[in-house]
This record gives C-alpha cells, structure tokens and sequence, in this order.
C-alpha cells in the first residue's frame, strides 16, 4: 500500500511540474498544440482521425507499438504553420526510432509519407537504434542533412525537449537547451545540402514554407508531452 501511495505521489508531481511549465510558456505566447489528455487538434497523417497504436497515457502522446492492427502511422496536426516556436518534451524506449517532422505537406496520394515533404528532427536511441551508427541520423540532427553540433541528449528513458524555431528561412533546432543546428532553408548552400543527402530525387520534399506537424510511428514506443507552438 505505501509503495502505491508512493507512486501516486510521484505521478501527482510529474503532473504538477507539467502543469507549471505549461503556465509559464502560455505566458510567453506559448499556445498548447495536445492539452494533456485528448488527441484534439491532430490526426493520422491521410485520415480523419487517430489511429488506436497513439494513447494518451500520464499527460503524454504515446505511441504503443505493441498494440496489434493498423491503426499506426504519424499524427499530424490538423493546422498548418509558417514561422513559428515550437517546444516538446521525448522519450523513447530502448531501441527507439521516431521524430519530429515539419513543413509537411499533407496530401497522400501524392506523398506516401510525412518524410515525403517534410523535414525531420531525429528522435532516437542513440545507442540501441542502428540509425545510431549513422553520421546526420543520431538524435537532434536535421536527418540526413545537418549533423547536430553537439550530443546534449539524456539517457534513454529521460524527457528531452527539442525545439525548432523557424523564420522566413532561418531554421534553428535546440536539444535540452543547447543549440545544435543553425541553417537557411531554400537558398543556395541550401540546395548543395539537399544534393549531398538521401533526398537529392525526392520530388517535393523539403519545398513547402508552409506545413502541418508530424510526430512520427517508426514502429517503436516513444512518448511526446508539453507540446506547444508559438506562431512569429
């Protein structure tokens, strides 16, 4: 009995800190794109609706790979954004892939996929995953594209928070605090990166300045909380 209340009592204050920190970043402009306990405001990426793999679990999108069926595949928001701030908190189990895929462009039948058009800060077990032994796959880079210039990520199992700030452009991602990618979007060094990456022939990605967000199913558990936008 002592060890439920003790587990009650560190969830209450996981929640409370939650709850805080969403306070705080209202305050600065700051608007809640998942309010903690519903999927409002997103949806399977092609659907109508949320596929059954995505559970809201302690304050968290969490994506269950165990669940059986299709009802997988990356959420993404209902809204489309150009310049913004947005701010979340990951996790990922061992072994983990995932990621947070931006400027997508929502349109199945001609893009399978987030990635299709979408840019990707990588979320990952960096020493689990095998994309982990790959340079521009490691967490916080820009995926294939941009090596992270520093590894400020915590150990598997701790929330991170990533950030990624984009403006007419510019683009900076954040991991825990910690600047790690700095570039222009759509200029001409920009378009050397795009040439020396995976995505060279991918017809469409990367070329929209406007776009939905995605958290993405890599077949992996992970979790997403505080996530939060603010529009420049």
């Amino acid at each position: 009995m002592r060890q439920y209340i003790f587990s009650a009592m560190i969830v209450a204050l996981t929640l409370g800190c939650s709850s805080t920190k969403n306070q705080t970043e209202a305050s600065k402009g700051f608007m809640k794109l998942f309010d903690g306990k519903t999927t409002k405001g997103w949806h399977t990426y092609g659907q109508s609706t949320v596929g059954n793999h995505w559970k809201v679990q302690d304050g968290a999108l969490f994506l269950d790979a165990k669940t059986q069926g299709d009802g997988g595949g990356d959420l993404v928001t209902d809204k489309e954004y150009t310049n913004y701030h947005l701010k979340l908190d990951w996790k990922v189990a061992p072994g983990s892939n995932s990621g947070i895929i931006f400027f997508v462009h929502e349109d199945k039948a001609k893009y399978g996929a987030t990635y299709s058009t979408g840019l990707e800060m990588q979320v990952l077990d960096n020493e689990g995953h095998d994309d982990g032994k790959i340079q521009k796959h490691r967490a916080g880079d820009l995926y294939d594209i941009i090596k992270s210039s520093s590894e400020p990520v915590k150990p598997v199992g701790e929330w991170n928070t990533a950030e990624i700030i984009t403006k007419n452009g510019s683009l900076e991602l954040r991991l825990n605090g910690v600047k790690i990618v700095t570039t222009t979007l759509w200029d001409a060094s920009w378009a050397t990166l795009l040439k020396q990456s995976k995505f060279a022939d991918w017809n469409g990605f990367a070329t929209y300045k406007t776009g939905k967000i995605a958290l993405q199913d890599h077949g992996g558990d992970v979790w997403y909380r505080n996530v939060m936008i603010k529009e420049l």
